[in-house]
């Protein structure tokens, strides 16, 4: 699996976990709600051990531009609220951030 699609999966399983939650408190959904949104966190931090990261902290830290962009995803398609430039410009630096600590060098 690449690099990519690990954190993307990850970043979906969290908000999908997280969403189950928001869901059962703050829309009123059943508990039930409950249960694949604990498969889902479940899923989302087995994803997130797949990083090529050595240490842990890193793979956090990349994954971090990677969630970010998608919860903005998830607002527009899932929420039905478009991103503003606001929203995409601090994706964009996410993402830029991201990107130096998966790619830079390391000696």
């Amino acid at each position: 699996m690449t690099t990519f699609a690990v954190f993307a999966l990850a970043a979906l399983a969290e908000i999908g976990g997280c969403f189950a939650f928001w869901s059962w408190q703050r829309l009123g959904q059943s508990p039930l709600w409950l249960i694949p949104g604990m498969a889902s966190l479940g899923c989302f931090a087995w994803l997130l051990t797949l990083s090529p990261a050595d240490q842990a902290g890193r793979s956090y830290a990349i994954y971090g531009g990677i969630y970010i962009a998608t919860s903005l995803l998830w607002l527009w398609l899932v929420e039905g609220k478009r991103p503003d430039t606001w929203d995409m410009a601090g994706t964009a630096l996410c993402l830029i951030g991201a990107a130096v600590i998966l790619l830079g060098p390391r000696g």
